[in-house]
Formats: C-alpha cells, structure tokens, sequence
C-alpha cells in the first residue's frame, strides 16, 4: 500500500450498557491497535448514555472491532452524519440552554439540591437570578449559571 493513498471513513453508532461507554471505548481501543484494524476515531459523548461513536473505513472494521466484546448491545445500523455528531462535540455554555421561569435544581453552593425558578439571566456575567421554590418566603437570589441545571423548562404560549 502506498503512503499517498486517500481513505475515507465514516461514523458508527453502537449501542452499549449504560455506563459501561468508556469501558467499551478503551476495549474497542485495544483491539484495533492489536488487530491493526483501520479505525481513526472513538468517541464516547458525555450527553449520549449508551451509545459511543467510532470512525473507521467501513462497517466491517467496527464489526471486527466489537465482536464478542462484553457491554457491547449491537452496531446501529446505517452511517452517523457528522451534524449528528457534532452536536454531541460543540459543547454550549449552561446559559445560553436557559430561559425566564424554568425550573431549575442548584447543583453546587450552599443552597445544593434545592428547586428553583428562573427570574432574570445575566448573560454578559453568565449569572441566574432564582427564586427558592422550597423557601418560605421569596427571596431573589444570584447564583453563576454552571451551578443550575435545568428540571423542567417553562411553557412556551
């Protein structure tokens, strides 16, 4: 085979156990390098649970790739275009995935656990302004945006 060779790859979706991606990743890994199997890339997402992305030249390669592997459920069948992908990749700021009267769950500080409801966004400090729902009485409260994470977002009339 020559050096100058052009290939071109595609992207595989296989279904895992959930928790189990990195673990498939690393075995994945492994096996390509030993089988010197042509795959360029895994990807496991954050966001996605069960599922990890691979790279390769064909879906043969994955197939060799995850035969008989533990934790593996199956090769989703068809190509993943990359907009797919993508989105899974680009990482957004907290904030901007954040609207007026969402309820939200403080996930750091000392008001952790506790439900809230957005009042104002300031996104030029990427601060919330929140509204205790589990307080007795409505104090407005100021928290930076990567300490809510998002319960129920607000009705849209």
């Amino acid at each position: 085979m020559s050096e100058d060779k052009i290939s071109f790859t595609s992207v595989f979706a296989i279904r895992t156990t959930a928790g189990q991606e990195k673990n498939v990743a690393n075995l994945i890994s492994i096996r390509a390098e030993t089988a010197k199997l042509p795959i360029k890339a895994i990807l496991v997402p954050e966001m996605l649970k069960g599922y990890i992305f691979v790279e390769a030249e064909g879906p043969h390669f994955v197939e060799d790739a995850i035969a008989g592997l533990k934790h593996v459920r199956s090769r989703v069948p068809g190509i993943v275009s990359f907009s797919e992908v993508e989105r899974y990749i680009v990482i957004r700021p907290v904030i901007e995935e954040l609207d007026v009267a969402d309820t939200v769950e403080v996930v750091s500080g000392p008001f952790k656990g506790m439900r809230a409801k957005i009042t104002r966004i300031d996104k030029t400090k990427s601060d919330v302004v929140l509204e205790l729902l589990e307080a007795t009485f409505t104090l407005p409260i100021t928290v930076h945006a990567d300490y809510v994470k998002v319960v129920e977002k607000a009705k849209k009339e």
